[in-house]
């Protein structure tokens, strides 16, 4: 009898072991290009929605001031995946990094350069000579200006790069720089803090390549590979839930985003990132969906704007097999 129930109570500790095991969460941390800032609430309201920890992820966030940032953080075994644009992510391939982008988190260009209107600054050609405000010199914004001076057949040597941090319309409207570079959601803050008659030029008219992914070292990519594909089923449904709730996504923005005071221009910037998180490809194959030909194409574009030396070919850097299925 003895026998009986001690093998009982063993069955039952393995049991409950083997369930805590089961459900104990695998930590992924996000390293960002930013603090935690309304556009990207689907991250922030993990406390409140549990995405994440609904598909086994513990999720953590380390902020940072640009791509190249999130790469480097990323790579010093700050967090486990970067959210960072390709440029950041070519120029780290091209130093040799082995990396993987793994999902296409804005498969819109969202970045701009603007004028104030009374500088007469209205295409790329005007930029010569002229002070740019960008977000770092890790950033995203730096990059993007670099491809919209070449369409001008202009290199950053031609211009005077300052850098003015994320909210960077201040310095443009005090006359402290003659342009800045931004992104869509900047421009929309800029504007509701009074910043008016400008001139906005669009990358995407240039160049419509992605904004930003989600790029893991090789070694993460090849050993933590179940684990990812969670994280990124979380991911997909955070941004899902914040395309069909904007209200909700806004006013708990109030509450988790360092700029989200106020729910009206929450929205805005919410839908704004909602509409950059979709394309022909990802209503197609599902959020998160690679384009290769256009990273092809970008990657081509960096190395022939002499951005990049090497030759990058999608194919052996994008991996497509950790989405989720749509």
């Amino acid at each position: 009898m003895y026998n009986f129930t001690s093998l009982l109570r063993t069955l039952a500790a393995t049991l409950l072991l083997g369930c805590g095991l089961a459900h104990a969460a695998d930590k992924v941390v996000v390293a960002g290009w930013s603090q935690p800032i309304t556009e990207i609430t689907n991250l922030l309201v993990e406390e409140d929605k549990g995405f994440f920890k609904a598909r086994g992820i513990d999720l953590g966030y380390v902020p940072g001031a640009g791509g190249g940032d999130a790469i480097r953080n990323m790579l010093t075994g700050q967090a486990t995946v970067a959210f960072t644009d390709p440029g950041s992510f070519f120029a780290a391939l091209d130093k040799g990094e082995k990396l993987r982008a793994i999902y296409d988190i804005y498969p819109q260009n969202v970045f701009n350069v603007v004028a104030l209107k009374s500088s007469g600054i209205t295409k790329p050609s005007d930029l010569k000579g002229k002070k740019i405000g960008v977000y770092s010199l890790s950033s995203g914004t730096r990059q993007n200006l670099l491809v919209l001076l070449q369409q001008a057949g202009l290199t950053e040597a031609d211009v005077t790069i300052v850098v003015t941090g994320l909210l960077n319309f201040a310095p443009l409207m005090q006359g402290q720089v003659d342009a800045t570079a931004a992104t869509d959601t900047g421009l929309l803050v800029g504007r509701t803090r009074g910043l008016n008659d400008v001139n906005v030029m669009a990358v995407r008219e240039y160049l419509n390549i992605s904004s930003d992914m989600f790029v893991v070292t090789e070694a993460t990519y090849q050993t933590r590979k179940d684990v990812l594909k969670r994280f990124l089923a979380g991911y997909r449904d955070s941004m899902a839930w914040m395309i069909a709730n904007p209200d909700e996504a806004a006013a708990l923005a109030v509450k988790r985003a360092i700029d989200g005071k106020n729910p009206a221009v929450n929205r805005e910037i919410i839908q704004l990132r909602n509409a950059s998180s979709v394309s022909a490809v990802t209503q197609a194959r599902g959020l998160g969906a690679l384009d290769m030909a256009m990273f092809q194409k970008a990657a081509d574009s960096y190395k022939k704007l002499g951005m990049i030396q090497r030759e990058i070919k999608a194919a052996d850097v994008v991996m497509q097999d950790l989405l989720p299925p749509k």
